[in-house]
């Protein structure tokens, strides 16, 4: 009989070697295990979007941040051209 790897035309580990990564199934993997490691994937995923959750808020705080200073930077030249400019006016340059 085919491997229902092989018959689904993906490439199954040498038998009696070791899966080809973490994730590859013996021909011998009980529903049991299969159950187990869907649950772990899971898990990871879980993980992963709340990760991704997290770091969109840390992305959004950031780019208010970085606006806030843009504007403060803003603000103090302007208040340096002004400051700038009196001075010139009162010394006739």
């Amino acid at each position: 009989p085919v491997p229902p790897a092989a018959a689904a035309g993906e490439e199954s580990p040498v038998e009696g070697g070791p899966p080809d990564h973490s994730y590859s199934l013996s021909s011998g993997t009980t529903s049991e295990e299969l159950l187990r490691k869907l649950n772990e994937q899971r898990d990871i995923i879980a993980l992963l979007e709340v990760k991704m959750k997290e770091m969109k808020g840390s992305i959004r705080r950031l780019r208010l941040a970085e606006a806030q200073l843009r504007e403060e930077i803003r603000e103090k030249d302007r208040l340096l051209h002004a400051a700038s400019a009196g001075t010139r006016k009162r010394h006739g340059l």
